[in-house]
């Protein structure tokens, strides 16, 4: 068992993570992982796994608020199923890709073609720069293609693909309310197959303990999990009351906010 301090600090994690995850369909790995990160320090871990441990249980978790946001959105009509399954194969392929490069490569390269593509959708969506209308979802090459990257760079930065598909869906002219559903549903394949991956690769690592499931620590999966999958339909909700425009205009600044905290370190 792990001390109450903890306890408290991983229910008010997942309080947050899930209803922004249901708000803005991207996952909540993007609140999930410096938070994860610092608790991790607090509570002594090693820092050589710490960052691994971080972006695996971030994964883990994605798991069960997916599931709860993507309920609330499929229930408002707003999940896109032949997306979804369109991509899904992509998608895992690329969290596999994805969880064997975070053990081997630096990531700091990634991470700044990451915010500057970050950058680039905020400012398209806040500057309401539409394209043009004959633009469509592309077919089932192209859709792949796109799996396959959201899969590796998701599985990589630990997020629920939302940051990448939402703004990919509004740019093929898919409505702001569907794109964000969607997401939350394509956060579900990210999520398993990124899980896997860091259980696997974190299967052997010597200095984890019996609350590890490879680089999954157990007691924040269960607490945070608990908190989110009560506050993930809640933030689904609320995208659903909310007027279009200002919903754009609050997902492009929490783009901004990601992209900077990434550039920071």
């Amino acid at each position: 068992m792990i001390a109450t301090e903890w306890v408290l600090a991983y229910l008010a994690l997942g309080t947050v993570a899930g209803f922004l995850a249901g708000l803005f369909g991207v996952g909540g790995g993007t609140v999930l992982v410096p938070v994860l990160l610092m608790l991790f320090a607090w509570q002594g871990f090693a820092p050589d796994n710490s960052m691994h441990m971080a972006l695996g249980t971030s994964m883990a978790i994605i798991l069960f608020t997916s599931l709860a946001s993507l309920r609330k959105h499929h229930q408002h009509g707003a999940v896109n199923w032949s997306v979804v399954r369109s991509i899904t194969p992509g998608i895992l392929l690329g969290t596999a890709l994805g969880a064997t490069s975070a053990a081997l490569i630096s990531s700091r390269g990634l991470v700044i073609f990451f915010a500057l593509f970050v950058y680039f959708a905020a400012a398209q969506i806040l500057l309401d720069k539409r394209p043009h209308a004959s633009r469509q979802l592309p077919g089932a090459a192209g859709m792949t293609l796109t799996g396959m990257f959201t899969g590796w760079l998701s599985s990589l930065v630990s997020v629920g693909g939302g940051t990448i598909v939402t703004p990919f869906l509004i740019w093929c002219n898919v409505p702001i309310r569907t794109a964000i559903g969607t997401s939350a549903a394509i956060g579900f394949p990210v999520a398993c197959g990124g899980t896997l991956g860091y259980v696997v690769i974190g299967w052997n690592e010597v200095a984890l303990t019996s609350a590890h499931l490879g680089y999954v620590y157990l007691p924040a999966l269960l607490w945070v999990v608990t908190a989110s999958i009560v506050t993930a339909p809640l933030g689904a909700q609320v995208a659903h009351r909310m007027k279009v425009g200002g919903l754009r205009k609050m997902f492009a600044l929490l783009l901004i906010g990601i992209a900077t905290k990434m550039l920071l370190g």
